[in-house]
């Protein structure tokens, strides 16, 4: 889950760096070009299990689909413009929301002291966005839609349960990448790919599929729960990557907002694994 959360950040610290230099939707088209060929190489050597899948599933699989380009484009957006450590901390609510929705649309049960968790997390969360303020950033809202999509994302890949393989999820969700992104390239200039593009591009496709299968890897293997808990490192990634790269560093309030949300979510995560051995004693 470390090697995951590190190849997540560098995805994000070389999609940032084509910033300017190349427009988003080329960005996402090309990317997503690349990481469907990879998927679809490794779904070959697995097996097709989409053909099993049933009407409900198939209309629940094309939600994850939608959720997954949305996610897409919310990222880079924010990415092309906000600092890198601020973007990711935005990220961190996710073990947050996760289980709040879960609970909210899954009836999954979720007790008052991770309730309260939540939404000390959700203030530490305002820390970051500063909303009303002169620093307030239009783009911290892109980032809070990714949360959204990526919330709605894995909440579908719950109900699809074992149906389909981590593999094919994820290569339907980036073929869905790839068309949204090619058609959206039609409405904007077609930029030229220098020779260094090229490289950060196939750079940021190689460090996703890795994150990727790892990740996979370590949920498979490992206890959730626990697993679940190195995620934060990949907000020490970023704010590393940020600031020898960019020279980005976030103020205090954020810092201080990232260190609630980080505070929170393990704590939930805590209560979460705890409730866990109670259940199977």
């Amino acid at each position: 889950m470390v090697c995951s959360m590190i190849c997540f950040a560098v995805n994000d610290a070389v999609i940032k760096s084509l910033g300017g230099v190349l427009p988003i939707f080329q960005t996402l088209a090309v990317r997503g070009g690349m990481v469907v060929v990879l998927l679809t190489l490794l779904v070959m050597r697995s097996g097709w299990r989409v053909q099993e899948l049933g009407r409900r599933d198939k209309v629940i699989l094309s939600l994850r689909v939608a959720a997954e380009v949305g996610a897409a484009f919310f990222i880079v957006t924010a990415l092309f413009n906000m600092e890198l450590a601020n973007m990711t901390a935005i990220l961190q609510i996710l073990p947050l929301t996760i289980p709040l929705a879960a609970f909210l649309f899954l009836g999954e049960p979720l007790g008052w002291r991770r309730l309260v968790a939540i939404f000390i997390g959700f203030l530490g969360m305002l820390f970051i966005v500063k909303p009303g303020s002169d620093g307030f950033n239009i783009y911290s809202l892109f980032c809070l839609a990714a949360v959204i999509c990526v919330t709605i994302r894995d909440l579908t890949a719950r109900s699809l349960g074992a149906k389909l393989s981590s593999q094919e999820m994820s290569l339907f969700a980036a073929i869905g990448v790839f068309c949204a992104a090619t058609v959206a390239t039609m409405f904007e200039p077609w930029v030229a790919i220098s020779l260094t593009s090229w490289a950060a591009l196939c750079g940021s496709s190689l460090a996703i599929l890795l994150g990727y299968l790892v990740s996979v890897y370590a949920i498979r293997t490992g206890d959730v729960s626990f697993t679940a808990q190195f995620r934060y490192i990949g907000l020490i990634a970023a704010l590393i990557l940020g600031y020898v790269f960019f020279g980005e560093w976030p103020d205090r309030l954020a810092l201080m907002g990232a260190a609630i949300i980080v505070s929170t979510g393990a704590f939930t995560l805590y209560r979460q694994r705890a409730s866990r051995r109670v259940k199977s004693a």
